[in-house]
């Protein structure tokens, strides 16, 4: 697999993470479940934190 293909398959794992996240949140906070909420908003960025190697290593920026 060449390494733009490897990049996007990572960077397309880890938006399907982010998405999961936000429905979550959205989940957590129509049931009014602060526990829920935090722990969605902490997974999320996490999420983020995770893909920030990702966007310094965007393929179009060489």
């Amino acid at each position: 697999m060449s390494p733009l293909a490897n990049w996007w398959w990572h960077m397309a794992g880890w938006l399907v993470f982010v998405v999961s996240a936000l429905f979550f949140i959205a989940a957590s906070w129509r049931a009014e479940d602060w526990l829920a909420i935090g722990g969605s908003v902490t997974f999320l960025i996490a999420c983020l934190v995770f893909m920030v190697p990702l966007f310094r290593a965007w393929p179009g920026r060489r």
